[in-house]
Parts: C-alpha cells; sequence; structure tokens
C-alpha cells in the first residue's frame, strides 16, 4: 500500500508534526523584561543616595575645573571686572619663559626625593616595627602621629628648629664650634629644608601601610623558606619584597600625588617661594602674591592637572602590570 501524502506537506500523517502551545510560544517573539518593583524602589533608593554625593562632585570638582579651563585662555588681572580673551598664550609665556624650567625642576626635585625618601625609610620603619618586641604599639602610634598634625603647626615648629640664627639646630651647631647655614636664606639650602620636614611628616604614613603589608604576608611560605635555609635578607629580597608589590603600587600613587600637590609647608617654611617654588605654589604666587596674574596662574594650574592625569594613567596602564597580587 502506498503512503498517502498531505495535501499541504507532502508528507505522511506518521511523517507531520504539529506544534503544541510550546512550540508556538517559542516562536513568538521574546517579550521585554519589565523591572519588578523590587528593582524600581532599589533604583530610586540608589538615585536618592547617589545624586547628592553627584552633585556636590560636579559643583564643587568639575565645575571650577571647567572654569579654571576658561580662566587660563584670558589675560586677567585678580580683582579686575573686565578681561581679555588671549588664547594659548599664558601656555607659550609659560613654557617659553624662564619660569617654566626653574619651577618644572624644582617640582621634579621635590617629588622625587619626598616620594623615594618617605617610601624607603618608611619600609625600613616598618621592617623595624614588625618586630615582636616591647613598645612596638607605642612605637607605632609615635611615628604615625605626625601624618595626622597640621601642615601649618609642623612648618612653625621646624622653622624654629632650623633658624640660623636662634634655632634648635644652630644652638648645637654652635655648642659644636660650627656655623649654622642658611635654611631660611639660601634657596638651594631652603628646598633641602622643605624636603626634610615633608619626609618627616609623611614617614609614618609609609611606615604604617607597609607594617599592614608586612603582616599580611603568607607565614607559612615564609617558615618554608626558612626551614629551606634561605636568610633573612635573601626572604626579604625574594619573597617579601615582591609579595608587597600591591602595597608598593599603592603608596607610589597616593604620596606622589601628595607631593605634586603639597603646598602647607612650603606656604609656611618659605613663604616667598625662594628655591621651593613647585608648580602648586607658583599658581599660588601668580595669583595670589605681587603679581596678581590670575589667567597666568590658571594656565600653571592646567599643565599641573594635566601631569597628574598623565603620571595616573601611565601608573595604572604600565606600571601595575608588574605588580603580583597573592
Amino acid at each position: 500500500m502506498t503512503p498517502q501524502l498531505t495535501a499541504k506537506t507532502g508528507r505522511s500523517p506518521a511523517q507531520t508534526t504539529f506544534s503544541g502551545p510550546k512550540d508556538r510560544a517559542d516562536a513568538l517573539p521574546p517579550t521585554r523584561n519589565r523591572w519588578s518593583r523590587r528593582q524600581r524602589q532599589d533604583f530610586f533608593i540608589f538615585l536618592a543616595l547617589a545624586l547628592p554625593n553627584l552633585a556636590l562632585i560636579a559643583v564643587f570638582t568639575y565645575v571650577p575645573l571647567f572654569n579654571n579651563l576658561y580662566y587660563s585662555t584670558l589675560n586677567w588681572t585678580l580683582g579686575s571686572a573686565s578681561a581679555t580673551v588671549v588664547g594659548l598664550d599664558n601656555y607659550v609665556t609659560f613654557f617659553t619663559g624662564a619660569d617654566a624650567g626653574r619651577v618644572l625642576g624644582t617640582t621634579a626635585v621635590f617629588t622625587a626625593a619626598t616620594v623615594g625618601g618617605s617610601m624607603v625609610l618608611g619600609l625600613l620603619l616598618a621592617l623595624a616595627l614588625n618586630s615582636k618586641v616591647r613598645g612596638t604599639t607605642f612605637a607605632r602610634s609615635a611615628v604615625f602621629a605626625p601624618y595626622v598634625l597640621s601642615g601649618v603647626g609642623v612648618g612653625l615648629v621646624w622653622l624654629f628648629i632650623f633658624d640660623p640664627g636662634y634655632g634648635v639646630l644652630a644652638w648645637i651647631l654652635r655648642g659644636l664650634g660650627q656655623q649654622s647655614p642658611q635654611w631660611i636664606n639660601d634657596p638651594e639650602l631652603s628646598l633641602v629644608m622643605v624636603i626634610i620636614v615633608y619626609v618627616w611628616k609623611n614617614l609614618g604614613y609609609c611606615a604604617v601601610v607597609f607594617l599592614a603589608g608586612l603582616q599580611s604576608l603568607p607565614q607559612d611560605v615564609m617558615e618554608a623558606a626558612s626551614l629551606d635555609g634561605a636568610s633573612s635578607f635573601r626572604r626579604f629580597v625574594s619573597m617579601s619584597l615582591p609579595l608587597l608589590s600591591p602595597t608598593t603600587f599603592f603608596l607610589l600613587i597616593t604620596t606622589m600625588l601628595s607631593s605634586l600637590q603639597a603646598f602647607d609647608l612650603i606656604r609656611i617654611m618659605t613663604p616667598l617661594g625662594s628655591g621651593t617654588s613647585t608648580l602648586i605654589y607658583e599658581a599660588y604666587l601668580q595669583a595670589f602674591g605681587a603679581y596678581n596674574r590670575a589667567g597666568y596662574s590658571a594656565a600653571i594650574s592646567v599643565v599641573l592637572f594635566v601631569i597628574l592625569l598623565v603620571i595616573t594613567v601611565l601608573q595604572l596602564r604600565f606600571v601595575e602590570r608588574k605588580v603580583h597580587y597573592s
């Protein structure tokens, strides 16, 4: 008997399939998922909590940033009711004059010395504080205390120490038959003086962060290396330092950004900026000093912002590749 074909499909009844409700549902276009009531509530709570913070960030960060970019294109004396648009002339004046080499050089020396000194001395101090001896808790508190002190107060105290006439250091040197250096009057020594004080103030911060990193190292790995005969120096160089790379990377970013924006100590210890005019302090002197060049000061501030942005991007893009996360 020949099989009977259906009129529409040309197949036998045994080969003909019928789509049920499930198949028809699969054939329908997918419907868009709608938010549930709980999801809408969570979204509105997020907006209620985030919008005030975003508004504050916009008002106090981004609006001044864009205003400063605009002011940098003006020839404007601070306090004047009128200003002249000069385009990029302020930037050309800065980079073609003597200010650029002097200010950028001072900024580079100050940043490299303070970042390197704080991190190296902080690591050594953290190694000492990591030992299990009496008095380490008090020592940790004493080391960290200068970091939370006011920069103005710290600067005033150290001015009394470094003063070449009646300072404590001058009194000690006179007792030894030596003459006190002119820390305040000599531009080169003024920069050294500010660097010493800045490193002393931020040393505790680096030490405490490095100490936290040292205490989080896996002790079983260290004990295994010790049992294998590795010396303390070998364990530190081959194991502790690589494992501390996330901490080192974090401190490198934070201390560098902090040093580039250091202001209070420089303002208190060297009000005229003789030998200590970093980018941020030069911007202050140009705007609020004897020059009142607000547009030129805004241009220097933009240069500092670009440097901070480039350093941050380079560190996050390239330096982080060498960080070993445990």
